[in-house]
């Protein structure tokens, strides 16, 4: 084999990793809906059981932030890649820590509801808000790996509108959860929930997050969809 076929086939193997990386990176929002509907599950029931599969399983979603990142830190270091492959490298190792923070709101969400005890104090309202307002996030972040995928600017960019549904239902969370009366178990409650809400509201952010690397990706450029900047990661 001659220098030039040996390079060359250097080359494909880079290409299939990196486009294996990718795979693998984006599976990890799969392994997040699927979390994502067992916490949303757990909270509509107040099952303590689901929500300790919840945290059981986020091993899972660690696993492979950390298979995906040390596989595109190797590629980094002994591939050299071009300006294309870097941007993508690098927006894949933010997509990946994304993916890992979606996982970890999810079981901030298990974690809530032993914390109310076996019989609750239940308020069908907040339970059908926090519910609808997760179904709304899950639409994100099928959306989001649509467009990374599809490499969708438009698509990425629409991220904005869904999650501005999800940011006024957390505010429709908080204003029921006022109203909810002056017994102490109830009002515990209640604000317990908005725990759960406001970390359904970080994954819709990460959702959008993963928007904006699309946008760095086909452009080369990054900035953010929005001009309010996510507090949590500054």
């Amino acid at each position: 084999m001659t220098q030039a076929e040996d390079s060359h086939q250097i080359r494909v193997g880079y290409q299939h990793d990196l486009a294996l990386f990718e795979e693998r990176a984006l599976e990890g929002l799969d392994m997040v809906v699927l979390a994502l509907d067992r916490t949303l599950e757990a909270v509509a029931n107040q099952d303590v059981e689901l929500a300790q599969i919840v945290m059981d399983n986020d091993d899972q979603v660690d696993g492979r932030y950390l298979e995906v990142h040390q596989g595109l830190i190797t590629l980094l270091a002994t591939q050299s890649p071009v300006a294309t492959d870097l941007r993508l490298i690098a927006a894949l190792l933010h997509v990946i820590k994304n993916i890992e923070r979606m996982g970890d709101q999810c079981v901030n969400i298990a974690k809530l509801i032993p914390l109310t005890g076996n019989e609750p104090p239940v308020d069908d309202r907040m339970i059908q808000r926090i519910v609808a307002m997760g179904k709304q996030v899950r639409i994100e972040v099928v959306q989001a790996k649509r467009a990374f995928i599809d490499r969708d600017i438009p698509m990425a960019r629409n991220l904005v509108t869904l999650d501005d549904e999800v940011d006024q239902q957390n505010r429709e969370c908080f204003g029921l959860a006022l109203e909810i009366g002056d017994d102490m178990d109830r009002r515990e409650w209640a604000m317990t929930m908005l725990l759960a809400a406001r970390a359904l509201e970080r994954i819709g952010d990460n959702a959008v997050d993963i928007g904006e690397q699309v946008a760095f990706v086909v452009t080369g450029l990054f900035q953010e969809f929005e001009d309010a900047s996510h507090s949590e990661d500054q």
